[in-house]
């Protein structure tokens, strides 16, 4: 057992025995290996603080989740030595096989994830069992930036000139540009110079594997009419590969990029780990956040707040916490035992990005899962060297208006992204998608037996208009929360995601695809064929089967003016009705923006941070 004590270690080590158990066909083995090495494998370097902390009795602000926003509101409002800080996590650390970015499909199946799943479902979810698609979030330190698959995007311009346009003062463009300048730290070398930042803690740049395959699409795809640029420049219609929130082919989560290099300087900032808050305390009379209750170290905690208490726990875990705390739909809250303190629309507005992935058979390489394992890599190994910086395979990715083709620089319904291999290049998608056997069986188990080269494009829809809810299921706060995901509640998403499927198509007709002889993988679904492959019905039926969830749920705490029935919180992130309690996170998206949100989130998290500090008086 030594090398568990050697971290330079561990990846050779690790990739020795997947070889091994991967020639054994030991899937059930691998699996259990990743899941021993994630929780064996602490990085001491990203244990910030000893969780042994006793929690003092009353801090100036109280932040709930250290997750994206999280980790960055506490590194920033900390910056006052002035100001005590405690940072609260339901989950634990970070580990090193996190650090990898190959593995992020293994790691939603670890404890790092709270596992949730939509509500069974008629017309999406389809091919998952029993029509319940898994909601994966971030359950550790870092949140969801340490789950993900780390493709980073800011969204359209006309994103947040639209929040604005709803009556969010100060979230236009040019409000939040200077936010996202300030936080990113990018290496991309043909980024829009203007418009990038250089020298923030977020860390982006290119993946220095490439394969074939992901060459192949950028040439279809320009074929097409985009052209090649940066798609968080200027214009966002266009293609590129993937710009990624990684270093040296390491993922740099909000926990690395934020509270790391705190480590042993900053005495006013306290974390806590494996602590679940289960109330915000509010006076009831007043109207006022003081506090919070929080179930830590085998018993409850009553930690008070001088100043605010900051809900930063994400577009599920805020509302539940919200609802819990008397913040919420007033008949709802009663309906499961609550009393309201403030009716607000707590849990409405969920949105979600999906994308019903397409696959492809090719003569090039793809990826398998026996890749990790190549021998000339152990003995060389390296991060930077093979596909192990890859993330999760995500290879390139490309954005389309398709309602306005002739528009140079449209408003982009539609990103297609590419990942180098198949449901079956590796054990843990299928499963962390939640696939029925039936469906993996008669659609991919062939690709495997056979050991073809497949790979996949994603259609994301990028601004649906289906609306879900989080509700509460019980007062008990370690129950899970009603998700109703509602996917394909409005035709146009249903039209849009098949459009999508239909343009990723076409890109086989082009001279990129044809040089690796890409082909549409043309195993039907059972339970569509009685429907002709390949015509838009067929689609339709593939889409509300293939539901695939790109966990961007957001919305849920929807930020608006005074006027908006429906804003559960104002501009400045305050809780209407409830003095001294803010939301920092996606679930303050009054709609989802065209691209990935974790870096939105943590634009919204560092200019929370200033409107707090505004707000008490600090001035740096």
């Amino acid at each position: 057992m030594f090398f568990l004590l050697q971290p330079r270690l561990l990846l050779p080590v690790l990739v020795c025995l997947l070889c091994a158990f991967t020639w054994a066909q030991e899937r059930n083995v691998i699996l259990e290996t990743f899941d021993f090495l994630r929780r064996g494998q602490i990085d001491a370097n990203l244990e910030n603080y000893d969780n042994n902390l006793q929690m003092e009795k009353e801090y100036d602000f109280i932040v709930v989740g250290a997750g994206t926003a999280g980790c960055a509101i506490a590194a920033r409002l900390s910056e006052n030595p002035k100001w005590k800080v405690l940072l609260l996590e339901a989950g634990g650390p970070e580990s090193l096989i996190m650090d990898v970015p190959i593995v992020a499909h293994f790691l939603q199946l670890g404890e790092m994830n709270w596992k949730y799943r939509t509500q069974p479902s008629d017309r999406a979810c389809l091919a998952m069992n029993n029509n319940r698609c898994n909601w994966p979030r971030g359950k550790v330190m870092g949140g969801s930036s340490v789950l993900n698959y780390m493709m980073y995007t800011r969204g359209n311009r006309r994103d947040y000139d639209r929040w604005a346009e709803l009556g969010n003062v100060g979230w236009g463009w040019r409000d939040v540009l200077p936010y996202f300048k300030k936080y990113e730290g990018s290496n991309v070398p043909d980024a829009d110079e203007d418009l990038v930042g250089r020298n923030g803690p977020v860390k982006v740049s290119y993946v220095n594997w490439r394969s074939k395959i992901a060459d192949a699409f950028l040439e279809a795809v320009q074929q097409d009419g985009l052209q090649h640029r940066d798609y968080n420049g200027h214009i966002q219609n266009g293609v590129n590969y993937l710009h990624t929130t990684t270093r040296n082919s390491t993922r740099w989560s909000s926990n690395r990029a934020y509270l790391y290099p705190l480590k042993g300087k900053r005495r006013n900032l306290h974390v806590k780990k494996f602590a679940l808050v289960t109330k915000v305390l509010i006076d009831p009379t007043t109207k006022t956040a003081y506090g919070i209750m929080v179930r830590t170290d085998g018993r409850e905690h009553k930690i008070l707040a001088r100043r605010e208490v900051i809900v930063s726990a994400g577009a599920i875990n805020t509302p539940q916490l919200l609802m819990l705390s008397g913040v919420g739909p007033a008949q709802h809250l009663r309906e499961v035992g609550i009393k309201p303190i403030v009716d607000l629309a707590v849990g409405f507005n969920l949105q979600d990005h999906t994308a019903p992935a397409v696959t492809f058979t090719t003569n090039a390489t793809s990826l398998h899962f026996e890749d990790f394992a190549d021998p000339t890599l152990v003995n060389r190994f390296n991060r930077q060297e093979g596909p192990y910086g890859s993330p999760g395979g995500c290879e390139a990715m490309a954005f389309w208006d398709l309602d306005h083709p002739q528009l140079k620089d449209g408003w982009p319904d539609i990103e297609l992204f590419l990942v180098g291999g198949s449901m079956s290049s590796n054990p843990a998608i299928s499963r962390a998608f939640g696939l029925k056997k039936i469906i993996y069986d008669s659609m991919f188990a062939e690709i495997e037996d056979k050991e073809l080269n497949a790979f996949m494009i994603f259609p994301m829809i990028l601004r649906p208009k289906s609306r879900g809810r989080i509700m509460l299921k019980s007062t008990d706060p370690q129950k899970y929360p009603l998700i109703y995901s509602n996917y394909y509640a409005h035709p146009y998403d249903v039209d849009i995601s098949v459009r999508g499927v239909q343009k990723a198509i076409s890109l086989i007709n082009y001279p990129g695809f044809k040089k690796i002889n890409a082909k549409v993988w043309n195993r039907r679904i059972p339970t569509c064929k009685g429907i002709e492959f390949g015509t838009r019905d067929y689609w339709e039926c593939h889409v509300r089967h293939f539901t695939f969830t790109i966990y961007h749920y957001s919305g849920t705490a929807k930020m608006g003016p005074a006027t908006d029935p429906a804003a559960v919180v104002d501009p400045r992130l305050r809780v209407y009705g409830i003095k001294n309690l803010r939301v920092a996170d996606a679930s303050i998206m009054p709609e989802i923006m065209s691209g990935h949100p974790n870096g939105p989130v943590f634009m919204i998290a560092e200019k929370a941070a200033d409107m707090i500090k505004e707000d008490h008086g600090f001035k740096q």
